[in-house]
């Protein structure tokens, strides 16, 4: 049975209503690992792939098209470039 009389938790609700919000906490938690990655880099992606119009930025990694075409073939120090580009646009991004 469901207590309904409990409040929800104030982030899960915020979440609900911001997916791309939740899509950037996300994304942020994992990028002081992926800069510190000894070795290659883990892909940014979380398995939101829908480009934004306005900025060409994927929703769910802040990535372009090319970033994310190059990444496969895309030395160790050039997944740490794209990672840092996506820790700047987390950064400017409100």
């Amino acid at each position: 049975m469901k207590d309904d009389t409990r409040p929800a938790r104030p982030d899960r609700a915020a979440r609900r209503r911001d997916p791309i919000r939740m899509y950037k906490e996300l994304l942020a938690a994992r990028v002081p690992e992926a800069l510190a990655s000894r070795y290659a880099p883990p892909s940014p992606c979380i398995s939101v792939c829908k480009i934004a119009p306005g900025t060409g930025l994927c929703y769910g990694c802040l990535r372009t098209l090319e970033e994310i075409g190059a990444w496969s073939s895309s030395e160790d120090a050039d997944k740490r470039a794209v990672w840092g580009k996506i820790a700047a646009r987390l950064e400017a991004s409100p």
